[in-house]
């Protein structure tokens, strides 16, 4: 069921590209920093978003092409319509639903402090982030929802480009925020000792933007209608177990 990944094609984003609607091709843009959903490894693009993206396009017979750049400069991109959507764990919010339109949620998750193992005592949670220097992904959500704690003013934010940064800064850090599915990953991947500090403070839904004109809405309803396949047919699942062992493609 899950799509074979060939080598992946590494593009820079330039130029406007063409709408999937022309020419059957979905532009997707990822930073290819966010282990495990979206990272390289030995020059190949891979990763939990990278199997959903493969499956949607043979759901729909689109062509997929990978768009990778920062993090930062993804929301930027859909904006002025050099992709199509972005795979990166966007998570639904607000602010962003007044610029795009959401297909459904295909992760459920939630924020978490992850500190140096040992130090979970000492920092349990958001709260025990005051007076402390913390690493988080620039411009994602996590910033933002550091930001708005009523204590943020004293919190020392830091902002980097991918969580495989917010890893090697844990050496310079107190903590680091990301989602609890990836932070999880991660303390098995890397090779600093680390450990969760307390539970996710903030329930996350995560689900592909589209701009907000006739044509991303209509391609917002096409992957929509794909995305509710893979869930019924179990292919969501199947590639969530293959990255985290278990399914965090549904809130139940």
């Amino acid at each position: 069921m899950l799509r074979s990944l060939a080598l992946a094609a590494l593009i820079t984003a330039a130029a406007p590209l063409a709408s999937a609607q022309e020419d059957g091709t979905l532009q997707v843009g990822m930073s290819g920093g966010y282990f495990p959903f979206t990272f390289v490894r030995q020059d190949v693009l891979q990763g939990f978003e990278v199997d959903v993206m493969n499956a949607v396009a043979e759901e729909t017979g689109l062509e997929v092409e990978f768009v990778t750049m920062s993090f930062s400069g993804l929301i930027g991109a859909l904006e002025s319509g050099r992709i199509d959507t972005i795979a990166n764990q966007i998570t639904i919010t607000p602010e962003r639903e007044e610029k795009f339109v959401f297909t459904q949620p295909y992760v459920f998750d939630g924020a978490q402090v992850v500190v140096k193992a040992g130090n979970e005592g000492e920092i349990n949670g958001p709260e025990d982030l005051k007076g402390r220097s913390v690493a988080v992904n620039l411009g994602s959500n996590f910033e933002q929802l550091l930001r708005e704690l009523p204590y943020a003013d004293e919190i020392d934010i830091r902002t980097y480009e991918s969580n495989i940064e917010q890893d090697t800064a844990l050496g310079r850090v107190d903590a680091f925020v990301m989602d609890r599915v990836s932070s999880a990953q991660v303390i098995k991947e890397s090779p600093l000792p680390l450990a969760l500090a307390g539970q996710p403070f903030s329930e996350i839904r995560n689900a592909l933007p589209f701009r907000d004109d006739e044509a991303g809405r209509e391609l917002r309803d096409r992957i929509d209608a794909a995305l509710t396949t893979l869930k019924d047919n179990g292919t969501l699942a199947e590639i969530s177990d293959k990255w985290f062992g278990n399914d965090i493609t549904t809130a139940e």
